[in-house]
């Protein structure tokens, strides 16, 4: 199936056919966490890639209407806690709303804090403590610029991957 689009952005490809081509480019999956005035927030998310080595930086989207997005844009800061493998796919749905109250994401695994004082996952694979340096707003969603201040590895020499919709385990 080709969809592509003629013309400009009025021509752009529909939303429809845009994440059925998402759903077919693989990555890995990621618990995005921050701390506001109303304590600790996270969420899961894929849309994380690294921007350069010096400084240090990430690149993660943030949708605006997320209930962590207001915490993060406040506080300037969090982490990119990339998840291990199998045993972390509950946890993933918990932070992707499967479970509706932040301290009871929180509950399902040891947290620890490096930098920044954003929850950091103890047996994440590797975790990126942040501070936002840029943000841009493209559509739905802000684009935050993250410069690394503390690095975590967990110990894990497992991933989890997320395509064609359903999680993968990398070894």
């Amino acid at each position: 199936m080709s969809a592509t689009a003629p013309g400009g952005a009025e021509d752009a490809v529909s939303r429809d056919i845009y994440r059925a081509g998402m759903a077919k480019l693989p990555a890995a999956v990621n618990i995005i966490t921050s701390i506001g005035e109303e304590g600790r927030c996270g969420f899961t998310a894929s849309a994380v890639c690294s921007v350069t080595d010096s400084p240090p930086t990430l690149l993660v989207c943030v949708n605006r209407s997320n209930q962590s997005h207001k915490a993060i844009a406040t506080s300037r800061v969090l982490c990119v806690n990339t998840l291990a493998g199998p045993h972390h796919e509950a946890l993933s749905m918990a932070f992707a709303g499967g479970v509706k109250t932040m301290g009871e994401r929180f509950d399902g695994a040891p947290w620890m804090e490096l930098v920044t004082g954003a929850p950091v996952l103890a047996e994440a694979t590797v975790a990126f403590d942040c501070r936002v340096t840029r943000m841009a707003s493209v559509g739905t969603h802000d684009v935050m610029f993250c410069e690394v201040l503390g690095l975590h590895e967990g110990g894990s020499s497992e991933g989890l991957v997320y395509f064609g919709r359903r999680f993968h385990h990398l070894t």
